[in-house]
């Protein structure tokens, strides 16, 4: 399996499932974002810190592996970008 970035996912998870595979691991089911610093922001409805909506928190438990990946590969478009 080779999984490329071209597929939209963020790096993180792509470094992730890159580890997981070249170990040998078959993987079960995509980590949650969340980091626990649960605060949701009332200007655009994202935890401040996972970056998912109210409906992705609540429904991640129910979410196929592919739903999971495309709720990740939006979190670094979410994230506000630090001032350079």
């Amino acid at each position: 399996m080779n999984i490329t970035r071209s597929t939209g996912l963020c790096f993180c998870v792509h470094r992730y499932l890159s580890i997981y595979i070249s170990l040998g691991f078959t993987l079960t089911s995509v980590p949650s974002p969340c980091i626990n610093l649960c605060d949701m922001n009332p200007e655009n409805g994202y935890c401040r810190g996972c970056y998912r909506t109210l409906n992705e928190i609540a429904d991640w438990s129910d979410l196929s592996n592919m739903e999971k990946l495309a709720v990740w590969s939006q979190l670094s478009k979410r994230k506000p970008q630090a001032p350079q």
